[in-house]
Parts: structure tokens; C-alpha cells; sequence
């Protein structure tokens, strides 16, 4: 069998610099604290830790003084530079620059929006940790929004601004968008002009993994996804290689490989999500390819 990586799996680039920031700042420190998981891959999370990256949440935050604290790509709301002043905190900022940006659109829009008694949706994952970001860049008064009910949340006679989890599907934000013009149509007529502002804030970089992975899933005969469960990224790109090859299995290492999986079978592609490391697809691939060379010699 013909066993190939895609080229353009793996971390994206906030995820990559948040990583190898903890990695040299551990290289002179005995300690530091992550709050959240740097990534959404518990083998990662596992590495990292043995190094000496301890993850916390928000409540262990507050009672930490005089410590350093990792900040992820994923970036946090104001609250949490807060905190860090008023316990001697220092924060090791790894936000990502996309998600940074964002933030500071979301903060202008929404002040402009409390001015003309308007609305801040985001369209994305409520609890995510980006979403968490971002809402409290609007004092926890935007509406998140994902599936069609959500949408029963704004009110369609008060001006709305939209905005995106940098990491959501491009498709799903303009099928959402959609939706909310036709309902704001709907309740102030056809014929008035629109208050309503879609920005699309999702990161190309993870977007345009989509139509790349479509291509990859049609190029192969069976398709081994590596992914940690908890990734929301994971999930959605897992359904784009689904769509495209029925042979396609979300893993998240290589114990989980099964060798039935394998018959007739003359190229297997390994991809993964934008927290998906580099060093695991490699591990994967050289886990089938040591399997298939025990099956020739039996």
C-alpha cells in the first residue's frame, strides 16, 4: 500500500506558535500554567505536561499569585488580564493574531452597537474557548448562535451585527447568514432597507483546508483521520472526508486502527485537524505501514 500524509494537515499557525512559545519558555522555567488544554489533542496535552505545562481552568486562576500563565491561541476575554494584574500574574500571551484582530473588531462593533440599541451575534460554539473570547469583549451581551433555534435568541426589528468563530465552516456562516436576512425580511418586509452587518471573520487558513481535504479523501482509497475527540475543528473536517469517501476513520492515534479496515485497499491517506500534530500522523503511518509488512510476511 501506498501510505501518504496530506501536506496541509496539521497545526495551524496560532496553534504552532502557541506550542513553541510554552516549548522555550519551559526551557527556563520549572513551571508554568496553561489555562485550558494548549490544544484540542489529549497526546499533545500529554507531552506538553511532562515537560512541565500544568493546565488549569478559570477558578484555579484566581487563586494562583505570582506565577506565569500561558495564554493559547484561542485567545480570552478582558476579565482575565484582570485577574493577572491583581495577583502578580504574568501572562505568557500566545493568542492568535487572527483571533486578536477579531476581538478588537468584535469590542468597536459592539460599542457601536449599544449606541443604536443594535445586536453582536457570533456565530459559533457556546463554551468554546474563542467564543468565551469574544463575548466578553461585548460585557457577555453578544447572542451565540450554531443551530436554527439559536436564532430565536435576536430580535429581527433591532439592528444586528454577525460575526464568525474564526474556525467554523464557511459554508454553514453564509447558509446562517441567510437565514438571518430572511427572518429580518420577514419581520420588517422585503422592501425596507436591511440593518444587518455579516462579517465574515473565519480564518482562510482553516477554510480553505476544506476543498483540500475534499481532494485529498477522493485521491485515496481509505482515509485515517487523527484527531483528539474534543476538537471542534476535527469534527467538521472528519465530515468533509466523510462526504467524500465512505473509508474514512476518525482516530485518534494508531492503537485505534483496525486491519480490517485495509482490504483491497492500494493508497491510505492520513490527515488530520488543525490540532492535530505533525509527529502523530507520522506515528500513524509508520504504525500501518509496519502493520501491512507483519500481514506480507505471514
Amino acid at each position: 500500500m501506498q501510505v501518504t500524509i496530506d501536506k496541509n494537515s496539521g497545526y495551524c499557525f496560532g496553534v504552532e506558535f502557541a506550542i513553541k512559545m510554552a516549548e522555550d519558555e519551559m526551557e527556563h522555567s520549572d513551571l508554568l500554567y496553561c489555562l485550558g488544554d494548549i490544544v484540542h489533542n489529549d497526546m499533545e496535552v500529554k507531552r506538553l505536561r511532562e515537560k512541565g505545562l500544568v493546565v488549569i481552568d478559570r477558578d484555579q486562576l484566581h487563586e494562583l499569585t505570582n506565577c506565569k500563565v500561558l495564554i493559547r491561541a484561542h485567545g480570552e476575554p478582558p476579565e482575565t488580564y484582570k485577574t493577572a494584574i491583581e495577583n502578580n500574574i504574568e501572562l505568557i500571551d500566545a493568542s492568535c493574531p487572527v483571533v486578536l484582530k477579531l476581538q478588537h473588531r468584535v469590542k468597536n462593533a459592539f460599542d457601536k452597537m449599544e449606541k443604536e440599541n443594535g445586536q453582536i451575534v457570533i456565530y459559533g460554539k457556546k463554551g468554546h474557548a474563542e467564543v468565551i473570547g469574544l463575548t466578553g469583549q461585548t460585557l457577555e451581551k453578544a447572542i451565540v448562535v450554531m443551530e436554527d433555534s439559536d436564532l430565536d435568541k435576536i430580535d429581527y426589528n433591532k439592528p444586528v451585527t454577525l460575526f464568525s468563530q474564526t474556525t467554523k465552516s464557511t459554508k454553514g456562516f453564509y447558509e446562517l447568514s441567510q437565514k438571518i436576512e430572511d427572518r429580518i425580511k420577514l419581520a420588517k418586509g422585503d422592501f425596507t432597507e436591511l440593518d444587518f452587518n455579516a462579517n465574515d471573520s473565519i480564518c482562510r487558513q482553516v477554510s480553505n483546508r476544506e476543498p483540500q481535504l475534499q481532494r485529498f479523501a477522493q485521491e485515496n482509497d481509505v482515509v485515517l483521520f487523527v484527531s483528539g475527540k474534543k476538537s471542534s475543528n476535527g469534527k467538521a473536517l472528519y465530515q468533509v472526508c466523510l462526504n467524500e469517501n465512505s473509508r474514512s476513520y476518525f482516530i485518534e492515534n494508531e492503537t485505534e486502527v483496525d486491519p480490517e479496515w485495509f482490504h483491497a485497499t492500494d493508497k491510505v491517506g492520513i490527515c488530520g485537524a488543525t490540532s492535530t500534530p505533525m509527529w502523530l500522523m507520522e506515528q500513524v503511518k509508520a504504525h500501518v505501514e509496519i502493520m501491512e509488512e507483519k500481514f506480507l510476511q505471514a
